[in-house]
């Protein structure tokens, strides 16, 4: 009595190679779904805060070329076209940047300085704002003052892009007190620095910091987990850093194992993020 159909050895071989094929489909499979999983085993975080903004077009370039995502810490500054960095004439703009996946966070709307804690129960600050219509002179902030220009610059960000902005902000200039901070944090946001060697010097003067001097400075320093900061654009530097350095570090970092990651991963904000709505 006959058990099943007679095979032949070119069946027999046939049935073999698919096998082999399948089981090489699912190990692929496999792999890449592992590789998805550790995208980033080395990141770095590179921030962008606002600047003049004449060199924002052609670093947005670099970072779609590049498949970079980044977060911007923006304020309404100064620019060299049109109405300001949160002005309407960026708005497309921020829109775009927004499609490609970057993530946004305050940097105050008039990009105000801190320049002291003030004596008091309450909490006050000397603030300087150094854009806008009050652009110099400096001025005794509450904290809700200080609170309100935190949410206005992620208010207006949110506006153009329909993206939710992080709850971070960063202080202009890095200049801030436990006080301070304490008072942001009490309005929802958690305040950013950078690594040391996550300084780019695009705020360096040319004369002395050469474009090639920095990109092999932060080649040389930048460990795994560093923050980076760098402008669009930067009024001072004669010799732009932007987008001169952008690309080539970015190369020249991922030749060394590194990968880029937003905020919204970093070990040390993701929780805050997901406690506060980001």
């Amino acid at each position: 009595m006959e058990s099943g159909p007679k095979t032949t050895p070119r069946a027999d071989m046939h049935r073999a190679a698919l096998q082999i094929a399948t089981f090489l489909v699912a190990a692929c499979a496999s792999a890449a779904g592992a590789a998805g999983t550790n995208a980033c085993e080395n990141p770095v975080y590179l921030t962008l805060d606002t600047g003049h903004m004449e060199v924002a077009p052609m670093m947005a370039e670099v970072l779609k070329r590049q498949q970079v995502r980044v977060t911007f810490f923006v304020a309404n500054e100064r620019t060299k076209v049109a109405d300001g960095s949160l002005g309407n004439a960026w708005g497309s703009w921020w829109r775009s940047v927004a499609a490609d996946g970057h993530e946004f966070a305050s940097h105050t709307y008039d990009h105000v300085v801190w320049r002291g804690d003030l004596p008091g129960v309450k909490p006050s600050f000397r603030m300087q704002p150094t854009a806008g219509a009050l652009e110099g002179r400096e001025f005794t902030w509450d904290a809700a003052k200080y609170c309100e220009q935190i949410e206005r610059a992620a208010r207006r960000i949110e506006d153009f892009t329909g993206k939710k902005s992080l709850p971070l902000f960063r202080a202009p200039s890095g200049k801030t007190s436990p006080r301070l901070l304490a008072v942001a944090e009490s309005c929802g946001y958690a305040h950013v620095g950078w690594a040391p060697a996550g300084f780019l010097g695009d705020e360096l003067p040319s004369e002395k910091y050469s474009n090639e001097m920095l990109l092999q400075k932060a080649l040389r320093d930048i460990r795994k987990g560093d923050i980076l900061m760098a402008h669009l654009g930067i009024w001072s530097r004669k010799d732009p850093w932007a987008p001169a350095v952008l690309e080539p570090l970015i190369v020249g970092l991922k030749a060394k194992g590194f990968c880029f990651d937003t905020l919204r991963n970093h070990p040390a904000y993701k929780d805050w993020i997901a406690a506060h709505g980001g």
